[in-house]
């Protein structure tokens, strides 16, 4: 794991009371908590990210999402439990040792871009390395390099009020990856965008966790969008951890009814996996080739723009299985079987 939390706890107010009993429950510890005005943010929180792995949570305002990643930073210091990069325990950690590692090795998009409007693309995306003291020269080229990588080549000389919100997200992006962080941490980064937009931000990260391998943690409160960018998706309720599964996982085998409701109105076609669908084995022929954890909303987009034949690749790019355009219509009929129920959670 590069980052990991055991028995993480964030506790506003005095809920001292319910940390010295070890031996209780974590209801009773909430309870105890919440008898002395305490607010339980989070209570008994226990995942992990790995490398290359992107983690997605989810839940309602007031959950715990933000608080959990700000604890994971120790930007919000946790009550009780441990943090650990790699192996190394954060919570505890000496401050002077706690600000190289968030600056050497963590980084964060934030939903407002927190751009600096008197500096240029430029300038932005370089902030990072002039704070690591890098000399001039080298952080000028590594940021030359990460504003070409997300597609902003000629607009390093432009000021924030000069792009678009699309654009300036994606210099909070370059920004955020200019350092080469081995955490890539993203909070409701694309919220506050129009859909078109937001599609293209996901495809953006996609497309940049594919050549980066980077441990990703991504808050969301919508659930296609968790489908679409997370290997895994942890819901939280109250500040407990509710469920953690890949998408596949929470639609088809919800824990409960605040689960359920998360899932009801996905379009299960960009949720199941053409993995599920797929004939094993090699075709003798095939006209593209996508990744098995490829939706098959994005696999009938491949038959519409022509192909016949598709084939899946696994991770190492070996050829695991395909599927034929007429099985297309029987796999997204299978998808829906389950059909979306009409209600909502509540807190």
């Amino acid at each position: 794991m590069i980052i990991e939390c055991k028995n993480l706890w964030k506790i506003y107010g005095d809920g001292g009371a319910a940390q010295d009993e070890r031996t209780r429950s974590v209801e009773e510890r909430i309870e105890l908590a919440e008898k002395t005005g305490a607010y339980v943010a989070l209570a008994d929180i226990n995942i992990g990210v790995g490398r290359g792995e992107t983690l997605v949570i989810m839940g309602l305002s007031g959950s715990g999402k933000s608080t959990l990643l700000r604890c994971l930073t120790r930007l919000i210091e946790p009550t009780s439990g441990e943090v650990l990069y790699e192996g190394t325990r954060i919570t505890g950690m000496a401050r002077a040792d706690l600000l190289a590692l968030r600056r050497q090795h963590m980084s964060m998009v934030f939903q407002n871009f927190a751009l600096l409007p008197h500096r240029t693309v430029l300038g932005n995306v370089e902030l990072p390395l002039e704070i690591q003291k890098r000399d001039a020269k080298s952080r000028r080229a590594a940021a030359l390099e990460m504003i070409e990588l997300v597609g902003l080549k000629s607009k390093e000389d432009h000021y924030p009020h000069e792009l678009s919100g699309g654009q300036q997200q994606r210099v909070g992006i370059a920004r955020s990856l200019c350092s080469n962080p081995a955490l890539w941490l993203l909070d409701e980064p694309f919220s506050a965008l129009d859909p078109l937009i937001r599609r293209e931000m996901q495809d953006e990260v996609l497309r940049l966790q594919s050549s980066l391998a980077k441990a990703v943690i991504f808050v969301t409160h919508d659930f296609e969008e968790a489908a679409r960018l997370g290997d895994r998706i942890a819901i939280l309720r109250r500040g407990r951890l509710v469920q953690c599964g890949t998408a596949e996982e929470l639609v088809t085998n919800p824990v409960d009814d605040y689960v359920r409701a998360f899932t009801a109105e996905v379009d299960r076609g960009r949720v199941y996996m053409a993995e599920r669908f797929m004939e094993p084995g090699q075709p003798p022929a095939f006209d593209k080739r996508l990744p098995k954890r490829t939706s098959l909303k994005d696999v009938s987009r491949a038959f519409a723009d022509g192909a016949n034949v598709v084939a899946f690749c696994d991770d190492s790019q070996k050829t695991v299985g395909f599927m034929r355009r007429e099985k297309l219509g029987e796999a997204l009929a299978a998808s829906e079987l389950a059909g979306p129920l009409k209600h909502h959670p509540t807190v």
